[in-house]
């Protein structure tokens, strides 16, 4: 992974808004779908497929690739707009999202679309297929590293723990999971539907190694990534504190926005804030 600059850092930053927009648009496209998290792990998305993950969006099944599995599998359209902004498909196919017979499904399925390394859809699952993922490719003796990416209302799962107790047993310090915290799930808060704090507390218990970050801050992130590759005797996790909604102002922190259809005008309202976004960062850029 090379060094993060200033200039590398701001367009990543400038990407993120662009997938932001991307989001925006391809939900209120499709007429349905999940919102606020997305926008919450914009800076996450950029910051993986333009920074820190080793893939090559011509050869997708390339062996030397890390894997990223996506857990919370309704957050996929952020990943759909990273993969089509790193060249997998082609932008406009974004505009497919949801209807019959797209390849960009509510959830994502592997096989139907290039860079999908998982099926997912029941919550809970992902950091198993994780695990398996990162034990393999320690017998195989493979050198590249797995990603897991979970929201933070999944970890009501108990499956969730059960991988846990599995990573922590077998060491496996090739798996990195990102938790997006963003406080949200369908029914409200996560601490007034089943409190989820302390998660650091509870995965130091599981003998992980653990970083706290603002979600919203690569640079942090970055610097979180490359302090895993240096931990080599347990797994490692992120706890990514996000602004569910982030970059929309009539979005932020409010968890309707989970999953709920635009009404007339909001759209147009949500890409307007955006595009302001996007050109305060380019004019601190310059």
């Amino acid at each position: 992974m090379e060094k993060l600059h200033e200039k590398k850092l701001k367009l990543l930053e400038e990407r993120a808004a662009d997938l932001r927009r991307d989001v925006i648009e391809m939900v209120s496209g499709a007429g349905s779908g999940h919102i606020a998290g997305p926008l919450g792990m914009a800076d996450i998305f950029s910051a993986l497929y333009f920074h820190i993950l080793r893939h090559n969006p011509k050869r997708p099944n390339w062996p030397l690739r890390d894997r990223l599995v996506l857990s919370n599998g309704h957050s996929c359209p952020i990943q759909y707009a990273a993969l089509a902004h790193a060249g997998y498909f082609p932008k406009q196919e974004l505009r497919t999202l949801r209807q019959l017979g797209s390849r960009l499904q509510g959830h994502p399925h592997r096989g139907a679309l290039p860079g999908i390394e998982t099926t997912s859809g029941p919550l809970g699952s992902g950091l198993s297929q994780a695990c398996g993922m990162a034990l393999a490719a320690r017998l195989d003796g493979a050198k590249h590293r797995i990603y897991c990416i979970m929201s933070d209302g999944e970890h009501q799962e108990g499956n969730v723990w059960e991988a846990a107790m599995f990573a922590a047993r077998y060491r496996l310090a090739n798996m990195t999971t990102i938790i997006d915290r963003n406080n949200i799930q369908i029914d409200g808060m996560t601490e007034d539907v089943m409190p989820l704090e302390s998660l650091q507390a509870k995965y130091e218990a599981f003998n992980w190694h653990v970083r706290e970050i603002d979600g919203h801050n690569i640079e942090q992130f970055a610097d979180a990534v490359h302090e895993a590759r240096a931990v080599y005797e347990k797994p490692t996790v992120i706890i990514a504190h996000t602004i569910p909604g982030k970059g929309v102002d009539f979005m932020e922190f409010d968890y309707h926005w989970h999953s709920k259809p635009f009404a007339k005008g909001e759209a147009r309202r949500a890409i307007g804030e955006l595009r302001s976004l996007k050109e305060k960062i380019i004019s601190e850029h310059h």
